[in-house]
Formats: structure tokens, sequence, C-alpha cells
């Protein structure tokens, strides 16, 4: 997947139980961002960023999606716990995972566990990909991120 291209959609439960497609969202910019998991260090302070510029990035014109394996319920502990605005939707099989390029195998065959590149990807009105960020800093982040967005031409 490269900038230029059509974001993939898909269908997933947010944190409150209801399906959520990326198509709904035709029409506004979306802060498409991948995360390893609910209630680390790193994941908690991107989502904290991102909370913090919310009513920036809405004036923008722009949605704010965060997705990891996480269950629902998990989503919407971590929501509640961190005052959380924005969607949060759980792929639990890393489907929309695998199909984002976003979901690393485990090194060898006694890994426990698949691990998701901290990723961000920036899609315009169109659906269209226009930046890709690849193994994320959480810190400072979210500020990056608002400032692409600011650029986008409609």
């Amino acid at each position: 997947m490269k900038v230029g291209d059509s974001a993939p959609d898909f269908n997933l439960v947010s944190d409150e139980g209801k399906k959520v497609s990326l198509k709904d969202f035709l029409g506004r910019k979306v802060v498409l961002y991948f995360y390893p998991k609910d209630g680390t260090s790193g994941c908690t302070l991107e989502a904290k960023e991102f909370s913090k510029l919310y009513e920036q990035f809405k004036n923008e014109n722009t949605v704010i999606i965060g997705i990891s394996m996480d269950s629902v319920e998990s989503h919407r502990k971590f929501k509640m716990e961190n005052n959380i605005p924005f969607i949060l939707l759980s792929d639990p099989e890393g489907r929309v995972l695998k199909r984002y390029d976003v979901l690393e195998e485990p090194v060898n065959k006694e890994a426990p566990y698949r691990s998701v590149v901290r990723t961000t990807f920036l899609i315009n009105e169109d659906g269209k990909i226009v930046k890709i960020y690849s193994k994320v800093n959480p810190k400072g982040h979210a500020e990056t991120c608002l400032l692409d967005v600011k650029s986008i031409k409609a």
C-alpha cells in the first residue's frame, strides 16, 4: 500500500458495539491509526495526545479512528479510563491489520503473539491515502498529523 492508493474499506465493531465502515466517512478526512495494545504506556500516550487535539481535528473535518486487536470491552474500558472522544475499533483476528500491512507475524513459531506496527494512515475526503507514518513514536505524533491534515486541500 502506498500514497495515492484508495484506502481499503473495512467493517469492524466499535467500542460502542456498532459496526463501522471506512466508507461511512467519505467526504471527511480520516486519521486511521493502528496501535499495539490498550493500556500500555505508548498507546495511552498516543491516545491522550489525539484526545487533546480532538476538537482541532474536528474543526478540520477530520475523524480519528484507532484500531487494535483488543476486544470491544477492552476498548470500552480504555476509552472510559482515558476520556478518549474518538472511535476505537476491534480487529481481534487481525484481518484489517493484515490488509493494511501493519501486523507483524511472530519471529519464531514459539512466539505466542503477533504484534501491531504502530502506523497511521492519513486519508483524504475521497478515500485516498495521502500520508503514511510507519513505526510511529507516539510523543508528538498527533500534532504532526494535525499539521498534515491542515495542509490537505479539499
